[in-house]
């Protein structure tokens, strides 16, 4: 827990100063180009953008620590919905949910905002997750049926080329081969979203939609399912118990299935499990390049735009996120594995 506390201080510093050094000026993008002076002045004081970097930092550190401090005021108390632990003078020690500011683009709370496109995100990680893990099995069981033949062979180069190549140049191949030149065979489409309107028939899930980016974006975890499951399959098939169950007369897909696969599955099982921290991060270029409604597509804009608290937003959610699945991989080890102790 401490080190991933540290994790996300380390992102926060990183991304606030890596953003900092961009050219522009947000609160022309709050007030407009024509506001006047006075409004211009309130604004820079309200982002504590008149301060030193440093304290700037604290500053938005303070707005995103659940336990901070605030001058005890009306204002203050709408803006973050704080509970009051200790009053210290004119301050106060308060609990409350990470504030993470509003959008200098919208002036949208950028929680809301994150809330609202996460959805279609884990929708495309899920559904990249199955796909990987129900072809990755499948082809790692069957090379490892008939290791050294041309099956195997096949499966093993495809799946090194699935590692190779990068999400993103995958994903416009897939775009372009299916979504445009064989859509007419296909019957898919370049963009779209997991839920669409008909104005006769109203809201309307497409999973179709769903099906090209969540396929791009799930190539490399499935090419490593792939190898891992073949390595395990082999490693658990040379093992003299199943040589005493094919002894007993078991069919071979009862050996397979029943005793093999089984024990063979431990490292696919907390491979897939860290994958689905980094699927949520790879998402990003997969939902821009499939103009997918996603944590991706609002962060990427965010950045074209540059709206600090969007994109400081968006990268410690993401970066919460894989320290969240992280944490639950490594109690998922001590279930695999009674060898391994949470301390």
């Amino acid at each position: 827990m401490g080190h991933g506390l540290l994790i996300l201080l380390g992102v926060l510093v990183a991304v606030f100063f890596l953003f900092n050094v961009l050219p522009g000026d947000p609160v022309a993008l709050l007030a407009g180009q024509r506001s006047d002076l006075s409004t211009r002045d309130a604004i820079t004081k309200e982002l504590g953008l008149d301060k030193p970097l440093p304290a700037q930092l604290l500053y938005y550190v303070n707005d995103v620590s659940p336990l901070s401090v605030h001058e005890a005021t009306e204002a203050n108390q709408q803006k973050y919905d704080y509970t009051t632990l200790v009053n210290v003078g004119n301050d106060v020690v308060v609990w409350k949910m990470p504030y993470l500011r509003r959008s200098f683009q919208s002036n949208k709370n950028v929680t809301d905002i994150l809330l609202d496109h996460f959805p279609g995100t884990l929708w495309l990680a899920v559904a990249a997750m199955i796909i990987a893990l129900v072809l990755g099995i499948l082809f790692g069981v069957l090379a490892s049926l008939r290791p050294h033949s041309t099956l195997d062979h096949a499966l093993v180069t495809t799946s090194v080329l699935g590692i190779s190549v990068p999400s993103f140049v995958a994903a416009i191949l897939i775009a372009i081969t299916f979504g445009f030149y064989w859509s007419h065979w296909t019957g898919l489409s370049l963009t779209g979203q997991l839920y669409e309107i008909d104005p006769f028939e109203g809201r309307q899930l497409m999973l179709r939609n769903l099906l090209l980016p969540a396929v791009a974006l799930g190539i490399r975890p499935l090419a490593v399912i792939v190898q891992l499951t073949r390595s395990s399959m082999l490693d658990v098939m040379s093992q003299d118990y199943i040589r005493t169950a094919k002894a007993k007369g078991l069919n071979q897909r009862r050996v397979i299935v029943g005793h093999a696969l089984k024990n063979a599955l431990n490292p696919v099982v907390t491979a897939a499990s860290g994958w689905m921290a980094s699927l949520m991060a790879g998402a990003f270029f997969i939902e821009y390049i499939f103009n997918w409604k996603g944590l991706g597509a609002v962060t990427i804009q965010a950045v074209q735009n540059l709206d600090f608290p969007l994109v400081m937003g968006a990268t410690l959610f993401v970066a919460f996120l894989f320290v969240l699945i992280n944490i639950f991989v490594d109690l998922l080890y001590t279930l695999l594995d009674p060898r391994v102790k949470l301390d």
